[in-house]
């Protein structure tokens, strides 16, 4: 590797060597993104020029992940002196008969498709063929590049009246010369042995929101079971503000609420398949950031384990949970288990013992995430974005069904995902999560809706 000083080395996060690692022997590839579905009429070309413009302005999506020698550190982040947007981007059209559940297989057949590492992590899809003349557009980020805030970050300079920074920036930067890797290297090491007994107090709070080193084990049900690499998506809505509503009754918020209609759903679920599970175990993903820079991305998440009754009634449920998220949400803001510790974790999934824990792992029954978007519709090029699905695909290990949530213009999108080979009542599930939000909506509208004096805000995972 050759060049001079250059700008600041960008090296990838120890946790993100974790996700490659788990990438490489895993069968479904690290991805995170968004179906945004735009309104009839919208000029494909002129969508796809503005993509190819604003994504040169994302320093992140014209790089590419480079590995370096020995002893010169983790791989770094290099501009692709060769970057083309143009071979980020493609257009396909939506199978017959067009409608929602088609443009949600099509989105799970380009998410779990890997993204060449010779380019840039992501890819962009312009789906057209769309019933009413609509059409989409599907963004793929591979994990390594930004977690749901800085996801939010890529969509916010996407679409129209993105900020810009005024600062110019050369393209392409200089390689950092090998002495320079191998000394800055040199000194991220002897920071860490520095930091250690930090890191150790790091690592027991971080454990204890994610359950601890013994949990007690989740319930065995037929929701763990060893996952393949196929993924399915369906997806629930809800009114934003009647869901904050009915969660702000019992001094809750979005997430509580969400976290009480996923348990719901996987009960009404595990009923019909003939089981019973009193207590579901939900992992949320916490975001230790509000925000992040289009400049400044990856990950900063981090798990907290939340304990939640499958009573029948939704109501019950939430406010048996209600302010559980708030209360706890400080504990897992830090560094992740697999941050602090990354060379271990990294070591077991090389050799593929993290992947075979993880397939028999008993922590857990689910995960969920949830992330704050727009609170008003957003254009790009000048087409309004009727609406924003999240998604998100990865080895589940033995997770058969995962949500993740994002609102958008006052309302709340639940994606459901799942391994169709595991999970193919995936309809009865996204349904049974309609009926319990649909249901929390209607008392909270029934109550005349929030009271005064209690929590205006919500908390934000990623």
């Amino acid at each position: 590797m050759e060049g001079g000083n250059g700008g600041p080395i960008e090296r990838i996060a120890p946790s993100d060597l974790v996700t490659l690692a788990m990438d490489r022997r895993g069968r479904t590839p690290e991805h995170l993104g968004a179906v945004l579905v735009l309104g009839a009429g919208t000029d494909v070309v002129a969508v796809e020029r503005v993509i190819a413009e604003r994504a040169r302005l994302i320093p992140r999506l014209c790089q590419r992940l480079v590995r370096v020698p020995p002893g010169c550190g983790n791989p770094v982040w290099i501009d692709d002196a060769d970057f083309d947007p143009s071979r980020q981007m493609r257009r396909v059209r939506c199978p017959h008969p067009a409608t929602e559940q088609e443009l949600l297989d099509l989105a799970a057949a380009i998410a779990t498709e890997p993204l060449p590492r010779s380019r840039p992590l992501w890819i962009s899809t312009i789906v057209t063929g769309l019933a009413d003349g609509r059409i989409a557009l599907v963004i793929v980020l591979h994990h390594v590049v930004a977690d749901g805030i800085g996801g939010l970050a890529v969509l916010d300079r996407l679409v129209d009246g993105a900020a810009v920074s005024t600062q110019s920036r050369a393209f392409p930067t200089p390689r950092p010369a090998l002495a320079r890797l191998a000394a800055e290297a040199a000194r991220a090491r002897l920071r860490s042995l520095r930091r250690f007994p930090m890191v150790l107090r790091a690592l027991r709070v971080s454990l204890a929101a994610g359950g601890g080193m013994h949990p007690r084990p989740a319930a065995p049900c037929s929701l763990l079971q060893p996952t393949g690499s196929r993924r399915r998506f369906a997806v629930a809505r809800a009114d934003l503000a009647g869901l904050r509503a009915a969660a702000h009754r019992y001094g809750g918020t979005v997430n509580d609420a969400m976290l009480a209609a996923v348990a719901g759903a996987l009960r009404t679920v595990l009923v019909q398949r003939g089981e019973r599970v009193e207590t579901f175990r939900v992992g949320l993903m916490v975001a230790a950031r509000r925000s992040a820079p289009a400049e400044a991305l990856g990950n900063s998440t981090a798990p907290l384990l939340v304990d939640v009754p499958s009573s029948s009634e939704p109501e019950a449920r939430l406010a048996a949970i209600a302010g559980t998220v708030r209360a706890r949400r400080d504990s897992a803001t830090g560094p992740a288990p697999v941050a602090l510790i990354a060379p271990l974790f990294r070591a077991l999934a090389a050799l593929g013992i993290y992947r075979w824990y993880i397939a028999h792992q008993r922590r857990l029954h689910t995960l969920t995430s949830n992330v704050r978007g727009p609170d008003r519709q957003r254009r790009v090029a000048d087409a309004p974005i009727e609406s924003i699905i999240p998604i998100s695909v990865g080895e589940a290990g033995n997770i058969t069904v995962g949500f993740v949530a994002l609102s958008y213009a006052g309302v709340l999108v639940v994606t459901v995902t799942a391994d169709p080979d595991h999970a193919p009542d995936l309809p009865a599930i996204a349904t049974a999560l309609q009926d319990e939000l649909d249901a929390l909506v209607t008392a909270a509208r029934a109550e005349g809706g929030e009271r005064a004096g209690e929590a205006p805000h919500d908390d934000v995972a990623g």
